[in-house]
């Protein structure tokens, strides 16, 4: 009865839109494990500093994410989002910053870098963040192309809470753990905690952290990124935004950006001047073989 339940509940999110995942911001990883030193470097902390609030003053707040190109993160599209809650394609804080590569919050290495522009899906609850340079020492998550399964298992790491009822109970360093995908829709994942407990769960904060396979290759894929859920730690039902389903977006969206149609025009310009310079020098070469040729045949034999 209680999965009969939560199938429809998946089905009515995703027939809702996009909007039902703005009235409940997602949430970190409660009961989880530490992750090793390392770990998951990709893994990255979005930290808003002067966030507007309803009282006309500001606050502090943050996300996680995943690096998915040299410049761009991945992360949930309701950490950006006005004081009407409506998601927006721009950082709303006064500043915005990415920590990228750092095992431990406030330790040192990896890369701090501010988000310059934000970038919206407009199927699920998805948003790409440009960064102001590129990281070129830290290998991007992949995004998967293949359908998550029923039963399958994939692991979560989050720089969220550990205890919703705990505003203090945010961790050192980051948090992982398993999570079983039970039902899948067509923008949305359920998942439900398995290891190291059957409430290990996301919990705030943990918006837009990525849901990864490990594969034997050992190389990490995407699979989905937090989106919503109850308050933490519960047993149960959580709901993530798919990102295999929307690669193409993904891939269109970075190299749109990476390479605007204004920047293209130098490198169009070149690509044709160097194009005619190698017909230029071919052509020379040709009308070279056929002097050399004519003076051959101008020579008297024996001469």
């Amino acid at each position: 009865m209680f999965k009969l339940l939560s199938r429809y509940m998946l089905i009515l999110l995703a027939t809702v839109g996009v909007a039902a995942w703005d009235a409940v911001p997602a949430h970190a990883v409660a009961n989880g494990l530490d992750a090793n030193d390392g770990a998951y470097p990709f893994a990255t902390r979005l930290s808003m500093t002067g966030l507007p609030d309803q009282s006309g003053g500001t606050r502090d707040s943050s996300c996680s994410g995943a690096l998915i190109a040299s410049r761009w993160v991945i992360t949930a599209g309701h950490c950006f989002r006005n004081l009407d809650g409506q998601r927006v394609n721009h950082p709303v804080a006064r500043r915005t910053t990415a920590t990228i590569g750092r095992t431990q919050v406030t330790g040192t290495g990896g890369h701090v870098l501010d988000v310059v522009a934000v970038v919206q899906s407009s199927t699920t609850d998805v948003a790409l963040a440009e960064l102001a340079s590129n990281v070129t020492d830290i290998t991007p998550i992949q995004v998967t192309a293949e359908t998550p399964t029923p039963g399958e298992v994939v692991r979560l790491a989050g720089f969220g809470l550990t205890s919703d009822q705990d505003p203090r109970s945010l961790p050192s360093r980051l948090q992982t753990g398993l999570f079983t995908v039970d039902n899948i829709g067509s923008s949305l994942l359920e998942t439900s905690g398995h290891q190291p407990a059957l409430d290990t769960s996301p919990c705030l904060h943990d918006s837009g952290a990525p849901y990864f396979r490990e594969s034997g290759n050992g190389r990490p894929t995407l699979v989905a990124v937090v989106s919503s859920g109850p308050s933490c730690p519960h047993r149960g039902e959580d709901y993530s935004a798919r990102a295999d389903n929307i690669g193409g977006w993904i891939n269109s969206t970075v190299a749109t950006r990476d390479h605007p149609a204004s920047d293209q025009e130098p490198l169009r310009a070149l690509a044709v001047a160097a194009a005619a310079g190698l017909v230029a020098v071919f052509a020379l070469r040709k009308m070279g073989h056929l002097r050399e040729e004519k003076n051959r045949r101008s020579v008297t034999p024996g001469a």
